[in-house]
C-alpha cells in the first residue's frame, strides 16, 4: 500500500510539474511578443487622456499601429517626461513614444529612429496680454515656466537664466505641460515655451495665444534601448511604410 502510495504521488508530482513548465513557456512566449510604450500623456495632440481615461494621440495611434502590425501586443504607460529615459534604460518600458525630441546628450543614453517629425518652440501667453517682445530675449523680463527634461526648458535654461540675463527664481519648471499652461491661465506666470505643435493644440482649445516662434530645427524620434537593433529597425521600416502614405495622412489630419 505505501509502494502503490508513492506512486501516485510521484504521478502527481510529475503531472504538477509539466503543467508548471506550460504555463511558464506560455508566460514567457507572451513576454517576448509583448512591447511596453513609454509616454507622457500630457502633451496633445501627440499623447493625452481622452475623457475615459484612455491614452490617444499621434504618436500612440502611430506607434501602436506600427507594433501591432508587426504582431506585438502593446501596452502603453504614461510616466513623467524626465523619467522615460531611466525607464527604458531599466528595462520597465521597450519604446519611447512621446515627441521626444532627437538631440546629441540624449543619443548618448538611448537609440532613435529615423526622425518622423519636425517642430520648433513657441512662446505661449494668456490671450490679449500685454506681453511685447521685439526678440525672444526680451522674455527674461517675464516669468516664465517649461515641463522639466524637455528642450523648451533646456533652451530658457541655456538663453537666459545661464548666462544670467534672467533671474532663475522668474523660472518655474513643471512635471506637465499641462500644469504649466494651467498656472499660466491662473496667471502664477506669465508665459510658457513649449513645442509649437503642442502650443497650437493648446491655443485651439484654451484662453491663451502664440506670440513668438523659436526656430530650433528639432525632429522628434522613437527611442528603445541602447543595443536594440531588432527593434530599431522594425520601428524605422515601420515609419518607413507609413509616412506618406494614405493611413499617415489620415493621422495628421485626426489630430493636427
Amino acid at each position: 500500500m505505501k509502494i502503490k502510495t508513492n506512486k501516485l504521488m510521484s504521478s502527481i508530482l510529475v503531472f504538477v510539474l509539466a503543467v508548471t513548465v506550460l504555463a511558464f513557456s506560455g508566460c514567457v512566449e507572451e513576454d517576448e511578443n509583448k512591447v511596453i510604450i513609454g509616454t507622457s500623456a500630457d502633451f496633445p495632440p501627440f499623447e493625452y487622456m481622452d475623457d475615459d481615461g484612455n491614452i490617444i494621440g499621434f504618436d500612440i495611434d502611430m506607434t501602436k499601429g506600427i507594433l501591432e502590425d508587426l504582431g506585438y501586443t502593446v501596452e502603453v504607460k504614461d510616466i513623467t517626461f524626465d523619467s522615460l529615459i531611466p525607464s527604458l534604460q531599466t528595462g520597465k518600458i521597450d519604446v519611447i513614444a512621446a515627441a521626444m525630441t532627437i538631440t546629441a546628450d540624449r543619443e548618448e543614453q538611448v537609440d532613435f529612429t529615423d526622425p518622423y517629425y519636425e517642430a520648433d518652440q513657441s512662446i505661449l501667453v494668456v490671450e490679449g496680454s500685454n506681453i511685447d517682445l521685439e526678440n525672444t530675449i526680451d522674455l527674461q523680463n517675464y516669468t516664465v515656466g517649461a515641463q522639466t527634461g524637455t528642450t523648451g526648458a533646456a533652451w530658457v535654461e541655456e538663453n537666459l537664466v545661464g548666462n544670467g540675463t534672467m533671474s532663475a527664481q522668474n523660472f518655474s519648471r513643471y512635471d506637465t505641460y499641462t500644469l504649466a499652461v494651467l498656472d499660466l491661465i491662473n496667471e502664477n506666470i506669465e508665459a510658457v515655451v513649449l513645442d509649437k505643435p503642442v502650443a497650437e493644440a493648446f491655443a485651439a482649445n484654451k484662453e491663451v495665444e502664440i506670440i513668438e516662434t523659436i526656430i530650433t530645427g528639432e525632429s522628434y524620434g522613437l527611442a528603445v534601448q541602447e543595443g536594440n537593433t531588432d527593434l530599431l529597425e522594425e520601428l524605422n521600416q515601420g515609419l518607413s511604410d507609413l509616412i506618406g502614405t494614405e493611413e499617415w495622412n489620415t493621422l495628421v489630419e485626426t489630430y493636427f
